[in-house]
């Protein structure tokens, strides 16, 4: 049975079957090359998956919500008015963000619904399962609404982004809900997410899939790490701007820039956090050149460039995601691998050759629990669309 049916079924059972029913989907997302580089100028470079967030809908006349998630089955139905949009440290809030957001820029939402939601996106693995719901309700709210011709997708990308930030107060950037709002079947997105100038770039994986390694390591030390990291690139910014270099990112800068100014930088650990996000920045434009090209053997190695700076320069990568890397790139029919997402745990990503996939998953998960102890768990995936409504029922 396909997934939507599934939820489908739950929604019968869970609300009942009478009335119209709307589906639909908004997918999770990978990061591809282009890491810790957002916050300095850089180019990210993510892709929709074929994975993501169902749900089944049906409009309600009064202004309640009662939404039920297969994930978390143990809170049962969540219920509450749209006059009383109100923080209760559940899954929900992310919806209940998005809609108080939307009343927030002065759009008329008048009527209620009964939601039932399942999502494929493991939680927490750094596949943006939250951007995804976020980007979902935004959909269903504009189309339950009526505001199909006055709320772009850009629109809804904004807006889950202010709900994650303000609503539920986790200061995250745009990438993702760009992402899994704006993607595109067998394109990937070369974002800038300080302007918002996107362009997207086709990436044929003739015969390869893109496979998803959760190193099952959670991410304990990530945000204190990564604001040293930022706190450390802005010190080093600084630096090179007093002494005479007019950039106002260090993104803007060559490789030939960051050897003539690296002997401003006071701090010495800054100098390799510099290095990565320039030579990061070069890897990303570098790559857009290759799939237009359709060279994916050089968009490989350069995945696996984008590795070693995040593990060398960067320092944020942790022996378990350097397990699952240096495992995965031992493998026949492995075209590149690197870690994907904050760091510290987490995710990688890999390119592989689709007839070397049931091989690679066993390889790859009996040496990574041998090394650290920890189940990996795989996903494969391939490029897919945004967020979207399926159909009716």
């Amino acid at each position: 049975m396909a997934v939507e049916m599934q939820v489908v079924a739950k929604f019968d059972e869970i609300f009942g079957s009478e009335g119209k029913k709307e589906i639909f989907f908004t997918p999770g997302r990978v990061n591809l090359i282009g890491e810790h580089i957002d916050y300095n100028g850089g180019y990210v470079f993510p892709c929709a998956l074929s994975f993501g967030t169902y749900a089944v809908c049906r409009r309600r006349d009064d202004d309640i919500f009662r939404m039920y998630s297969m994930n978390f089955e143990k809170d049962g139905i969540v219920e509450f008015s749209l006059k009383k949009l109100i923080k209760t440290d559940v899954w929900a809030d992310y919806c209940k963000g998005v809609i108080d957001t939307f009343i927030k820029y002065g759009y008329k939402i008048e009527h209620g619904a009964d939601i039932v939601f399942f999502g494929n996106i493991p939680n927490g693995a750094g596949l943006s399962s939250s951007a995804s719901l976020e980007v979902l309700m935004g959909t269903i709210i504009r189309e339950i609404s009526g505001l199909n011709d006055k709320v772009s997708m850009i629109d809804i990308v904004k807006f889950g982004q202010e709900a994650e930030n303000k609503f539920i107060g986790v200061n995250c950037g745009i990438m993702d809900q760009f992402a899994v709002g704006m993607g595109k079947e067998d394109k990937a997105i070369l974002l800038n997410c300080d302007t918002l100038e996107y362009d997207y770039v086709p990436v044929k994986l003739d015969g390869i899939s893109i496979v998803i390694m959760n190193t099952n390591k959670r991410r304990g030390l990530g945000e204190s790490k990564y604001n040293e990291r930022r706190a450390s690139c802005e010190a080093a910014l600084k630096d090179i701007q007093e002494a005479g270099k007019k950039i106002n990112h260090l993104c803007d800068m060559t490789m030939e820039d960051f050897e003539e100014v690296k002997k401003y930088i006071k701090s010495e650990e800054a100098v390799p956090r510099v290095r990565h996000a320039v030579s990061e920045n070069v890897r990303v434009l570098e790559s857009v050149k290759c799939l237009k090209e359709n060279d994916i053997e050089k968009f490989g190695k350069l995945m696996n460039g984008s590795h070693i700076s995040l593990r060398d320069d960067y320092e944020v990568t942790g022996k378990e995601l350097d397990a699952i890397v240096a495992a995965a790139l031992e493998q026949e029919g492995t075209v590149g691998a690197r870690m994907t997402g904050a760091g510290f745990g987490g995710c990688a990503v890999s390119l592989v050759k689709n007839e070397f996939i049931d091989e690679f998953i066993k390889n790859v998960g009996e040496k990574y629990t041998k090394e650290t102890g920890l189940e990996a768990a795989f996903y494969v995936a391939n490029v897919g669309d945004g967020s979207r409504k399926l159909g009716e029922c």
